[in-house]
């Protein structure tokens, strides 16, 4: 028999921001269309000294937290977490450069009630085009990992990018292996169990390692298509591309490793850092 949870209903949104002008606006406009109920939102910044803070201050059920320093998306996401207290048994993460749709939010509650043992909700990502992002992939493996990596740019429909990214047909409610950490709905008790974000990923891969281990500890990552959400996406990664795919390779490098431990793998992962470097050498010359 499940043990009856120590929080209460309430629904928080945790969204993260670094200098997020006018996007932050279009979040907290939006959101107030994807639920009828109450929601707290808490503004998790990441020493950003833009005036969009000062608005956000101005609304209802809303607080800022200026962190003073920059975390990265995990950390900050951990500490605008860590000021709510038991009342809220629901977390939203969310990035600010999201526009909900109309009753998104609720549909994702509605389905956390038919997925028990379900820890994170994700909803069907659209790109500002219309375009479905693949926000629910397959855990990466070696293989599929390096596959994708290599062939990812200049043979997009090869067999191990298809495979990771889960684009077959029409997209429907299913489990994941992960959720794009753009935007979930967390189940409390799930992030307590994995004690949320793993803060040494400070940009990338931080929401395929909280995927790998809210499904370690038993609970599931549940698609959710029928909620959806447009993605304006890039704007805090465009102010140092450089920087952020340096990020990117260093996380991807981490999660490996992180799963791959011991003498054997010693050669492999030293490869793998090594193609890594080149492959960033390579997509950052002339920047």
């Amino acid at each position: 028999m499940t043990e009856p949870s120590r929080y209460g209903d309430g629904v928080a949104v945790v969204v993260v921001t670094y200098f997020p002008g006018e996007d932050l606006d279009r979040f907290l406009d939006s959101l107030e269309k994807a639920t009828t109920r109450d929601v707290h939102v808490v503004v998790a910044d990441n020493d950003s000294t833009d005036d969009a803070l000062d608005r956000a201050e101005q609304r209802t059920n809303t607080h800022v937290l200026r962190i003073g320093q920059n975390l990265g998306y995990g950390g900050g996401a951990n500490r605008g977490v860590a000021t709510l207290d038991d009342r809220y048994g629901w977390i939203v993460i969310a990035n600010p450069d999201l526009e909900w749709e109309p009753g998104s939010l609720d549909i994702l509650l509605d389905a956390a009630r038919r997925w028990p043992r379900g820890g994170a909700f994700g909803p069907l990502i659209r790109d500002p085009d219309g375009t479905v992002y693949p926000s629910a992939r397959l855990l990466p493996s070696f293989g599929r990992g390096i596959g994708h990596a290599v062939f990812g740019k200049v043979w997009p429909a090869n067999p191990w990018t298809r495979a990771y990214r889960q684009e077959r047909g029409a997209p429907v409610e299913r489990t994941s292996g992960w959720l794009s950490g753009s935007c979930q709905l967390i189940r409390r008790e799930a992030w307590d169990s994995v004690r949320g974000f793993d803060t040494r990923y400070f940009m990338y891969f931080e929401d395929v390692d909280l995927g790998d281990r809210i499904g370690r500890a038993g609970w599931h990552n549940v698609y959710v298509p029928s909620a959806a959400v447009t993605h304006i996406g890039g704007k805090a990664t465009s102010r140092a591309p450089k920087k952020m795919l340096a990020a990117h390779h260093e996380s991807a490098y981490r999660y490996l490793a992180d799963r791959h431990r011991g003498l054997a793998w010693k050669p492999v992962l030293a490869a793998v850092r090594l193609g890594l470097k080149l492959r960033l050498k390579f997509e950052t010359r002339g920047a």
